[in-house]
């Protein structure tokens, strides 16, 4: 499943198993679970590892630390992209509408952020 999806920030392709618009998906549903990742191998916002797994035909890559400033995080509430440095600094909670973002999520770092 792929669509178009306007944020705040320009149009943007997301992929996945999607259940909701806020980016939860069949294997993540959590209320706290509303953000993609954009992967740096394909471009495409996928909201888990999990999808872009089954659906997008290649391995993914991780986003190396040079790349920290790339708008690779989408919040599925507010559609606001935001940079990987502002991801992993936020404190778990979007910092352009407060919402709270699963911490759980930490414990994949490694499959999309190179260490």
């Amino acid at each position: 499943m792929e669509k178009k999806v306007e944020t705040r920030q320009g149009i943007v392709m997301l992929s996945g198993y999607l259940l909701d618009d806020q980016t939860r998906c069949i294997h993540y549903h959590s209320e706290k679970d509303v953000i993609a990742i954009r992967f740096k191998c394909c471009g495409v916002y996928y909201p888990c590892y999990e999808c872009h797994t089954a659906l997008a035909g290649h391995e993914a890559k991780p986003w190396p630390k040079t790349d920290h400033n790339q708008l690779a995080i989408l919040c599925g509430v507010c559609k606001n992209q935001l940079t990987i440095e502002q991801y992993l600094n936020c404190g778990y909670q979007c910092p352009y509408c407060g919402t709270s973002f699963n911490p759980n999520c930490s414990k994949h770092y490694h499959l999309y952020f190179a260490p």
